[in-house]
């Protein structure tokens, strides 16, 4: 076969072939991603946060120390640190994880 523009036809199997078996990869990643937990602390730990690697939350745990009628923001403000705290951790793996199974896809060699 011959050569357009740099491009070389017979690439073009292996390119389909490496990208199916990345999208099976991410696919399983996916999974696992999903079914894990991710825990952050706020208050030196008087606000707990658990998501999944879906993002949601699915516990929540508030020490009685931290319930001070005086001062309900506070309290307010330690469960959204806490979650999202958990949250950050849930989308930086799951960004990693893309990052490390699309930087092994070779595209040189194509034609655009």
């Amino acid at each position: 076969m011959g050569r357009r523009n740099g491009f070389v036809p017979g690439n073009m199997n292996n390119m389909l072939k490496q990208a199916q078996r990345m999208q099976r990869q991410m696919e399983e990643k996916q999974h696992e991603l999903e079914e894990k937990e991710y825990t952050a602390a706020a208050g030196g730990g008087a606000v707990e946060a658990v998501v999944t690697g879906k993002k949601q939350l699915t516990k929540l745990t508030i020490s009685p120390d931290a319930v001070d009628p005086d001062d309900v923001e506070m309290l307010q403000d330690m469960v959204i640190a806490a979650v999202n705290g958990a949250l950050s951790q849930a989308e930086e793996e799951s960004d990693m994880l893309m990052h490390n199974i699309s930087s092994g896809l070779n595209l040189s060699g194509l034609p655009f």
